[in-house]
């Protein structure tokens, strides 16, 4: 019985969107499923899939809360 989760940012895929959608949820949930059931052959039924939304304050990257580091790689772009 696979049991897969999946982390995504709490930000949306657009922007004014503070998450991700119902849909991208379900296209999610429903890609992953197929992917256990086409390469380890695991039914659908036996398949759970649980998608976590985790908040940008609550993450970091490169030693930096992500949004300081992301804003400090877009300095350096410029």
């Amino acid at each position: 019985m696979p049991f897969v989760t999946i982390q995504v940012t709490r930000e949306g895929t657009a922007p004014n969107r503070e998450s991700v959608t119902a849909e991208e949820k379900a296209a999610l949930i429903k890609g992953v499923s197929e992917l256990l059931l086409n390469v380890l052959n695991k039914p659908l039924e036996s398949t759970f899939v649980v998608i976590e939304e985790v908040d940008t304050e609550n993450w970091g990257w490169g030693g930096q809360p992500v949004l300081e580091y992301r804003q400090q790689l877009a300095d350096k772009r410029k």
